[in-house]
C-alpha cells in the first residue's frame, strides 16, 4: 500500500504536468533553422548535441531527413518538419500518399521525437504548386493519428499585396485565391500560419524610408503610429501586417509563427557585418522572450525561429545567402549569441503550485503528512 509520502510525490508529479505544462522547459523557446545546403557540415548527431549544448529548444528541419530525425530521439527538442515542395502534388492528389508520408516520417519517430508542426511547402506562393498546398495539408492532417501535431505552410511576406501601414495588410491578387482558404482552414483546425519575416530584405529594398536602427530593434523612439498602435521595430510591423491580412480573410484566431528570420553577417558591404547580425538576433531574442508580443497582438510571445544554424556554402543566389549562420561548419560561433532558458516563466506560478500541493496534501492526509496520526 502506498505511503503518504509516495502519494504526496504523485500529487506533485501530476501538478507539474498539469499546471506548468509548456511553461516548464529545459531549453530556450527560441528555435533555430537547421539548413543543410552545404557540403562541409558536421553530422546530424553532432548538430543535435550543439542544439542541446547551446540550450536551443526548438528546430526547423526543411525535409524529413532520417539521420537528423534519428538523432533527435529523446533530445527534448521540439521540431518543425518540412514537406518538400516537389512532393506537394502527389500528397495533394492521393490520401494514401499522405498516409505513407506519415507512416514513413512521423510514426516511427513519435513520441521520442517531439513534432510541433508539419510544414507543408516553403514559400510556394505564388507559383505553379500553389494549388496543391491546401489539399496536401488536409490529407496530411487527416492521416495523422494524433491531433497534437498540426499542419501548416510557410509563406514569404511577399504574399501580401499591401503591407504598410500594418493595419492595411492584405493578401495580393496573385495569392488571395489560395491564401484565404488556407487561412480559414488553419483557423478551423487551430493551427498557426508560418511566415518567413526578414526586416533585412525590407531595409535593403528601401534604405531611404527605413532606418537601420528600426530594422535592428535598435530604435530609441516610436517610428510608426498606425490606428493608435505604436511601432519601434520593423519586425512587429511586418508581423502585424500579416495579422491584418488574416483578419480580412476571416481567420482572426490564426497565430503567426515566424518560421525564419535573421540577419546575414557578410556579403553586402557595411550592412551585413557580424556586429549587425549579432545586434539583430540578440535584440530579437530579447524581444520574443519578453512576451511583449506585437502592438496588434500584445502579451503573447511570437514563436520564432532564427535562420540559420550554419553558414551554408552551397546556397545559390547573392553572396549574402551563404552567410546567415550563427555557427561556422567547424562549430565555432560567427559572433557571440546566447539563448536564455525559461525554466519557470513566472515565479508566481511556482508559488501557487506549492500552495496548492500543501493544501491538497493536508486535505488528503491531515496536517501530519509524513507519518501516522
Amino acid at each position: 500500500m502506498a505511503t503518504n509520502f509516495e502519494l504526496l510525490c504523485l500529487i506533485f508529479s501530476v501538478a507539474l504536468s498539469v499546471l506548468l505544462g509548456p511553461n516548464f522547459a529545459t531549453g530556450s523557446t527560441i528555435g533555430v533553422c537547421y539548413g543543410m545546403v552545404a557540403n562541409d557540415l558536421p553530422p546530424p548527431r553532432e548538430v543535435i548535441d550543439m542544439y542541446k549544448l547551446n540550450q536551443i529548444g526548438r528546430m526547423r528541419l526543411y525535409d524529413p531527413n532520417p539521420e537528423a530525425l534519428e538523432a533527435l530521439r529523446n533530445s527534448g527538442i521540439e521540431v518543425l518538419v518540412g514537406v518538400r515542395n516537389e512532393d506537394l502534388q502527389q500528397l495533394a492528389g492521393s490520401y494514401s500518399a499522405a498516409e505513407n508520408w506519415v507512416a514513413t516520417y512521423i510514426t516511427p519517430y513519435s513520441p521520442q521525437v517531439q513534432f510541433r508542426y508539419i510544414v507543408v511547402g516553403n514559400e510556394v506562393f505564388p507559383g505553379n504548386s500553389a494549388r496543391y498546398v491546401l489539399p496536401a495539408m488536409q490529407n496530411l492532417q487527416n492521416a495523422l493519428s494524433s491531433g497534437d501535431i498540426k499542419v501548416s505552410t510557410s509563406i514569404a511576406t511577399s504574399v501580401l499585396g499591401v503591407s504598410y501601414p500594418p493595419s492595411a495588410g492584405a493578401f495580393s491578387e496573385d495569392t488571395i485565391e489560395y491564401m484565404v482558404p488556407i487561412a480559414q482552414y488553419l483557423n478551423n483546425i487551430g493551427a498557426p500560419l508560418l511566415a518567413n519575416v526578414y526586416p533585412y530584405f525590407a531595409y535593403i529594398g528601401d534604405p531611404i524610408d527605413i532606418s537601420l536602427p528600426y530594422a535592428l530593434f535598435a530604435s530609441e523612439t516610436v517610428v510608426v503610429t498606425d490606428v493608435g498602435l505604436s511601432y519601434d521595430n520593423l519586425f512587429d510591423t511586418m508581423v502585424d501586417a500579416l495579422y491584418a491580412a488574416l483578419e480580412k480573410a476571416e481567420a482572426p484566431q490564426v497565430q503567426v509563427v515566424v518560421s525564419e528570420t535573421g540577419w546575414p553577417s557578410d556579403g553586402n558591404r557595411e550592412v551585413t557585418t557580424p556586429e549587425n547580425a549579432q545586434i539583430y538576433n540578440s535584440n530579437l531574442i530579447s524581444h520574443v522572450l519578453s512576451s511583449r508580443g506585437t502592438p496588434r497582438r500584445p502579451g503573447n510571445s511570437t514563436e520564432t525561429y532564427l535562420f540559420a544554424m550554419f553558414n551554408e556554402n552551397m546556397k545559390p543566389g547573392a553572396a549574402v545567402e551563404q552567410h546567415w549562420g550563427l555557427f561556422y561548419p567547424n562549430k565555432s560561433q560567427v559572433y557571440p549569441i546566447n539563448f536564455p532558458v525559461e525554466t519557470l516563466k513566472h515565479k508566481t506560478w511556482f508559488q501557487k503550485l506549492m500552495q496548492w500541493i500543501i493544501q491538497s496534501a493536508q486535505s488528503a492526509f491531515g496536517k501530519h503528512i509524513y507519518g501516522h496520526n
